[in-house]
């Protein structure tokens, strides 16, 4: 559907307010999607630092699994802690008391000494990420211009694709050092401090600084996002409105969010995120060492492999940049689930046809190779698709008024989902062996189906006007009109 069809739906009011790409939107935005690189600097660390001999010697086998999952257990309540804390203190400042929890949590784990020490820090990273997961997608969804929200939006997947690699690039280089996984977990403080100085030196939202009552920030900061010439008085009207009609809602907002009315939100809101988790991908990511070294890499070329996986993630994401405004967002959920069903089918025949995989097989280095690059043909799909778009959907598709509480459950379903899977990953690992890839491949083409019966296209459209591909969609309009 054209944007230009949605102008007289729903209550008639759906303005179009441009909006231009200003120095100052860009350097907001990408400010705000800094704070992805914790995020994805925990995930590349955490499956390298795991196969260094000196820490399994210090902490095997008492925290292996603990290790990776005491994060998203710590991440999951913070993700419901940030909704009421973001009414009251705004995006901006969560990001900010995210990143610097993390710096806590970084700095507990470089130090550790015990394995108190160790979780103690995990669940400080676990809160960092917690917040500034559920604040930094919709801090980008509300200052980026309609026209153009996928491209910003999707900076916060990149800044996660670069703190993996960057993750991968150290292990690689500390993995032969005794001291070399402190290093590594302690150079977390360093992401930690680039977006949290960033997210200082950046105004709240617009729609955060209305709904808090501060309207002349919030004209302020549309100034300064939408340029010195222009007119911004209709959209802020707008947002009032919105915020008005919020605050007129006295149900708290984890109530009002399972009213019939937001039933489309409420299951994209669980949906998408747990399918995100189901592709495989921050599995691989965590034990991509692990399992290119049980496929006949060595210790070393395994770490150098999920480096080659994390850059063609990177590269990805930028494609996905360029893409997601032009052929909108159903398009590449759609490419991006066939490419991914491919190359895990792909890669379950490979593996059968060599033996399997058990953590003790190995396979000729022509196939160890092919492996690869079905795994990076995967990794790029993944980081054109449900990459960026899993942040950006739940961002952009719930009113003001529970668009904190719906982030909150989308992130919270991530995290229990990526708990879940962290804590299966190596026993499915060890008894589906090859089949492991089938169990992802039948999940990608499920979300695939998903995504071409019940997502409707949601490019260009303002977020306040975001009703209307509800009550335009063959099945979600028997909700919001019912």
């Amino acid at each position: 559907m054209a944007v230009g069809s949605f102008a007289d739906a729903g209550d008639g009011h759906v303005p179009d307010f441009g909006g231009k790409i200003t120095a100052s939107v860009v350097i907001t935005c990408i400010v705000a999607a800094t704070s992805g690189l914790i995020f994805g600097y925990d995930i590349g660390i955490s499956g390298g630092v795991t196969t260094m001999v000196p820490f399994l010697q210090k902490f095997f086998p008492d925290v292996l699994t603990s290790f990776t999952s005491s994060l998203y257990i710590a991440g999951l309540a913070a993700s419901f802690a940030a909704s009421r804390l973001t009414a009251a203190i705004g995006r901006r400042n969560i990001m900010v008391l995210g990143g610097s929890t993390f710096l806590a949590g970084a700095a507990i784990n470089g130090g550790a000494e015990n394995i108190a020490m160790l979780i103690l820090g995990r669940i400080l990273l676990g809160f960092g990420v917690g917040f500034t997961n559920q604040a930094a997608p919709i801090y980008l969804s509300e200052v980026a211009p309609p026209k153009w929200r996928g491209a910003f939006n999707a900076g916060f997947q990149f800044f996660i694709g670069v703190g993996v690699v960057a993750a991968n690039c150290i292990n690689y280089g500390t993995a032969k050092h005794s001291w070399g996984w402190r290093l590594s977990l302690g150079l977390a403080a360093i992401p930690a401090v680039i977006m949290t100085l960033g997210a200082l030196l950046i105004s709240d939202t617009p729609s955060s600084l209305v709904r808090r009552g501060k309207l002349s920030q919030a004209k302020q900061a549309l100034i300064s996002v939408r340029g010195l010439d222009s007119d911004v008085e209709g959209e802020l009207a707008e947002l009032v409105r919105s915020s008005e009609a919020a605050k007129a809602a006295s149900r708290e907002p984890f109530v009002t969010i399972f009213e019939r009315q937001y039933r489309p939100q409420l299951v994209m809101s669980i949906a998408i995120p747990f399918f995100q988790q189901v592709t495989g991908i921050n599995i691989i990511a965590f034990y991509a060492p692990v399992l290119f070294q049980s496929v006949g890499f060595g210790s070393n070329s395994a770490l150098l492999a999920a480096v080659i996986l994390g850059l063609v993630n990177l590269g990805s994401i930028l494609v996905s940049t360029f893409v997601v405004d032009r052929h909108g967002r159903r398009f590449l959920f759609m490419e991006g689930g066939v490419q991914m069903f491919l190359c895990q089918v792909g890669l379950a025949v490979v593996l059968a046809a060599t033996a399997g995989v058990s953590g003790t097989e190995h396979i000729s280095k022509g196939y160890a190779a092919l492996v690869l690059t079905l795994m990076c043909a995967y990794a790029a799909g993944f980081g054109w698709s449900w990459g960026p778009l899993s942040w950006l959907i739940p961002s952009e598709i719930f009113p003001m008024k529970i668009r904190s509480a719906g982030q909150s459950i989308t992130v919270a379903v991530g995290f229990a989902a990526t708990f879940v899977l962290s804590q299966t990953f190596l026993t499915m690992l060890c008894h589906f062996k090859y089949g492991i890839f089938l169990f992802y491949a039948g999940w990608i083409g499920t979300m695939t189906i998903f995504v071409v019966l019940l997502l409707p296209e949601t490019k260009g459209i303002p977020l306040d006007s975001m009703y209307a591909v509800w009550e335009q969609h063959w099945f979600w309009c028997r909700f919001v009109k019912g």
